[in-house]
């Protein structure tokens, strides 16, 4: 057997992966993968951010490759290191974290740097930038505050950034050098058509606009212009460019000008080192667009894989703005010159703009503003320079005029050649497509995204995806179909809850068997959402699948990057005592755990653990009364608590009292995602109940129950269940409530996402006006927790739980939620 070489990669960003995908697909079996990802996450679609700001997608939904993919492929992945140095010499790359990897070959990947404008006060707290995922958590920390932000840039990143904090209800300025918007890509006039848009939007553009200052104290205040215009900020967005980051490579020995210097077969100056993405420079050029960042990926694995014939070639690319309502295209070269003609099309009551450059009778740039369908026809002509002499005269009016009458939309997409590009983000062209849905069986957009890659990226040409969808398959077609759970079955979530209790399907292989799954034993994605639907369905007759839960649940503690454990003790509605405290500190000093850290749960968290230790420090805690606080669960987390009328003088219940009592009634219980609870003792709300999954406010007459919120990636505050007396009524509306969600939730559905799907009507329903419901729920609930409310610390400890460590190859990844 051929002996694997050692492959290192810095960077974890989209050309990287894009790169090994096409690696283990030509080679497979060649290389030892390790990567270095500076940040502390797995790979994402970078250019899918501004939708995460903007609150149309949640980080998960823009996960490329999530932790089982490294595990199946064997890829050692070292989430936030940064690498410190290559020592091209002995081979090798060290981490900040001192961690050394040898490589046969090194691909450098490190991606560009934001440009941070110099001005005064540019370091200040409150000034950020807008490249990762990091920048937009930052923003939507700053947009809680719903103040006033101000975005220094009109370039694609920034109107982005814009619009994204705008939707999350901050008061928005952007600040732009030029005279028009992204005048990289629109023309003067389809830029003021854009300004105009985005000013109906309430979002204030200030043009031809220099930075003086940024004023603050502490933090930022406001930003002062050269004209000595003053506008307040809270927030300031630097977008106004990116560097490569070459800086590693430079001090390594390799050539660096303005980025890391490739050849055509992404080599460096070191022949066993590689680079690719926004961090080299090739043929004097850098790029940031994803096409030929993705090119760079496919020409790399070649070369890795030992085909030396794949050469990079730059093409020309589009250019798309991902706000929602705004249409715009943009490709070639649009700039006035006397050998040049153009041709026009203005529709200013429907807003559209169109713009055509000839040159010799061939289309050499093309603007759309408004209605921007012809982009892929008028891009294949600019690329094959196709002479359009003879179609002049109805040119402008597009595909479906040409011929002297309009012809369906969908005969204009049919019309294309099999070599037209459909997706430019992923150089995916119309016959790769149609040749997939035939050959593969595809049926739906997810299918094709999976198996060509079209319309994964930044998504602006899904519409015609859909369409080659519905010109190949016909009737078959069916674009409102449900999302299967996985791809191991075509039924959805909701289709295969409601079989199991229809046929009575009580294990995993009955679902299987009767549900006709593709594959022998399920994948990472169904295995745990069938264990979940059988815990819940049958709590007296399934035996919970420890195959089937992810890493934390079968090891009862938090998986650290440094592979050690965090353990969280539960303490009933955050309270605790002198000697809970004493047994913790006592735990801490004997097992040498490193950090102890206070949780926004309200309880103590201890992180460093090594796995060896685990049952030994469950057993002292256990001692001292305490069970698993299960931080690690997809069930009830914690119950927060403020003092309410015990200490508060505003206080108008007991707050402390009924959240320890909702916790003890409630722990153990699985449910689809985590849960999260408070109790605020007034509705000064000191517990931030509003956010929680499930909150209770106290008021004078009673209590008001909430649900439905969120305070993660997502934010959003808690809608209104109803109103209720007493404590007894609170759990009872409570335990129905969960206990409804618990029945009617996909897994890994958040219970906010839930009462979107289901309705806040038709849960108020049940739960508030339907007596009789509401008490079958909460019943069941109660007949649930006599199997579930085990502690599963006490059960390992005593050797009930005979389950033993599984090693780490073997378990599921975590689900990022």
């Amino acid at each position: 057997m051929t002996k694997k070489q050692k492959l290192v990669v810095i960077g974890n960003g989209m050309a990287p992966g894009r790169m090994l995908e096409h690696l283990f697909e030509k080679a497979p079996d060649a290389y030892d993968v390790t990567i270095f990802n500076a940040e502390p996450r797995v790979n994402y679609d970078r250019i899918m951010l501004s939708p995460v700001l903007s609150g149309e997608k949640s980080f998960e939904d823009i996960i490329i490759h999530g932790d089982g993919w490294y595990i199946e492929h064997g890829v050692m992945l070292y989430k936030g290191h940064k690498v410190v140095d290559i020592d091209r010499k002995a081979k090798t790359v060290t981490s900040e974290h001192g961690e050394v990897a040898a490589y046969d070959k090194l691909v450098i990947a490190t991606g560009s740097a934001p440009f941070i404008i110099p001005v005064p006060g540019h370091d200040l707290p409150g000034v950020l930038t807008y490249r990762d995922l990091d920048d937009v958590d930052a923003m939507l920390l700053a947009a809680q505050a719903r103040g006033t932000a101000v975005v220094i840039g009109g370039g694609l990143l920034g109107l982005e950034a814009a619009a994204g904090l705008k939707e999350r209800g901050m008061d928005v300025t952007v600040i732009h050098l030029m005279p028009t918007l992204m005048e990289r890509q629109l023309d003067p006039a389809a830029g003021y058509l854009l300004e105009q848009e985005l000013e109906r939007r309430g979002i204030k553009i200030i043009t031809k606009a220099s930075t003086k200052r940024i004023c603050g104290e502490t933090r930022v205040e406001s930003i002062e212009l050269e004209d000595g215009t003053v506008i307040p900020a809270t927030l300031v967005v630097m977008a106004v460019g990116i560097r490569p980051n070459g800086a590693l490579a430079k001090d390594a020995g390799l050539s660096v000008n303005r980025g890391i210097v490739v050849s055509d077969s992404m080599q460096t100056s070191d022949p066993d080192v590689f680079a690719l993405g926004e961090c080299v420079e090739l043929n004097g050029n850098v790029y940031g667009l994803v096409a030929p960042l993705y090119q760079m990926a496919e020409v790399a694995a070649c070369h890795l894989s030992g085909d030396a014939d794949k050469r990079f070639v730059e093409t020309s690319t589009a250019t798309k703005l991902k706000v929602t309502g705004i249409n715009l295209y943009s490709a070639g070269d649009f700039a006035e010159a006397d050998d040049r003609e153009e041709i026009v099309l203005r529709d200013a009551t429907a807003g559209i703009y169109k713009r055509l450059v000839l040159k010799d009778n061939k289309i050499i740039g093309t603007v759309l503003y408004g209605d921007t369908a012809d982009g892929p026809w008028f891009f294949d002509m600019l690329k094959k320079e196709t002479d359009v002499s003879e179609m002049r005269e109805s040119l402008i009016f597009g595909q479906v005029y040409q011929g002297g009458a309009a012809l369906d939309p969908s005969a204009a997409v049919a019309a294309l050649p099999d070599d037209a590009e459909i997706c430019g983000c992923n150089g995916v062209c119309k016959g790769a497509i149609t040749s997939a849905i035939k050959a593969k069986g595809l049926t739906g957009l997810d299918d094709v995204r999976a198996h060509t890659k079209a319309s994964a990226s930044c998504g602006t040409c899904t519409g015609l995806v859909e369409q080659l969808l519905g010109l190949t398959l016909g009737d078959a077609y069916n674009p409102s179909a449900v999302a299967a759970m996985c791809s191991c079955t075509d039924l959805s979530h909701a289709d295969v809850r409601r079989l199991i209790k229809a046929k009575e399907l009580k294990t995993i292989p009955a679902v299987m068997q009767e549900l006709e799954w593709k594959t022998s034993c399920g994948c990472a994605k169904c295995r745990p959402a069938l264990n979940y639907y059988l815990v819940c369905d049958w709590p007296d007759e399934y035996a919970d699948d420890y195959q089937s839960r992810f890493i934390n649940e079968r090891v009862h503690a938090n998986i650290q990057k440094d592979g050690t454990y965090s353990v969280v003790p539960r303490m009933w509605g955050g309270m605790t005592s002198s000697t809970e405290l004493r047994a913790i500190a006592d735990v801490v000093d004997k097992f040498d755990i490193p950090a102890v850290k206070v949780t926004g749960g309200q309880r103590i968290d201890m992180l460093g653990i090594k796995k060896e230790d685990l049952p030994a420090v469950w057993k002292d805690l256990g001692k001292a009364g305490f069970v698993s606080g299960q931080a690690y669960a997809k069930g009830l987390r914690t119950v927060k608590t403020c003092v309410g009328t015990n200490w508060c003088r505003f206080g108008t219940q007991d707050s402390t009292g009924l959240g320890i009592k909702l916790e003890k009634f409630m722990w153990g219980s699985w449910t689809p995602a985590k849960l999260k609870m408070a109790v605020s003792g007034c509705p000064r709300n000191c517990a931030e109940a509003t956010c929680k999954d499930i909150g209770i406010i106290c008021v004078d007459s009673g209590f008001e129950i909430h649900f439905a919120g969120a305070a993660g990636l997502d934010i959003k505050g808690t809608e209104i269940l109803g109103s209720v007396g007493s404590e007894e009524e609170v759990m009872v509306h409570v335990v129905a409530l969960a206990q409804m969600y618990r029945e009617q939730g996909w897994y890994l559905e958040r219970i906010y996402k839930w009462a979107k799907r289901i309705g806040l009507d038709e849960i108020r329903k049940q739960i508030m006006d339907d007596p009789k419901m509401r008490q079958s729920y909460y019943e069941r609930f109660v007949f649930s927790q006599k199997f579930a409310q085990v502690d599963p610390w006490s059960e390992r400890v005593s050797g009930k739980d005979k389950h033993e460590f599984m090693p780490m190859a073997t378990l599921l990844p975590e689900a990022a939620e």
